[in-house]
């Protein structure tokens, strides 16, 4: 007979995180941005391939856009404008439909929205679109109460 004292030791509870810690990593984990690709390029790539190259990727009517800049002044102005600014720089423009091509990628381009500069910062996943595109022509409709001579009771004004 086995002696009472010799009690077999209990199995130990295996060492698990608690589901709120797996969980907060894995919200953690799915946070995490990938680089960007466009077309399967990095930024990096595309930064670094000549023009032709750049054009070839990008929509048809970008393409026709560039090989037409030859009969706009204003659009080689800006063009050169761009390529020689450096990250951060401001530009200023009235070029609405300038396609946004990567080497503009980080600088800081103030767009005339009909009224006013509107400034914009490009990032990578402008790439392809056009600049007027990020700077919108109409404001939001804000309602407010109703303006004088609105309605019959508007006439009367308490006096405060």
């Amino acid at each position: 007979m086995a002696d009472p004292t010799d009690i077999p030791p209990t199995k130990a509870p295996a060492t698990r995180t608690p589901r709120r810690q797996r969980k907060k990593k894995a919200i953690v984990e799915s946070r995490r941005q990938k680089e960007f690709l466009y077309r399967g390029y990095g930024i990096e790539e595309l930064v670094a391939m000549p023009h032709d190259e750049q054009l070839q990727l990008v929509g048809s009517r970008a393409r026709r856009f560039f090989h037409r800049m030859a009969q706009d002044p204003e659009a080689q102005k800006f063009w050169a404008k761009v390529q020689a600014a450096g990250e951060g720089d401001e530009l200023r423009t009235h070029l609405r439909d300038f396609p946004i091509m990567p080497v503009m990628v980080g600088k800081l381009i103030e767009i005339h929205n009909g009224k006013e500069f509107q400034k914009t910062g490009i990032t990578a996943e402008m790439i392809g679109h056009k600049l007027g595109e990020f700077a919108l022509t109409r404001k939001a409709v804000k309602h407010t109460g109703p303006g004088v001579g609105a309605t019959r009771s508007s006439k009367f004004m308490p006096l405060k």
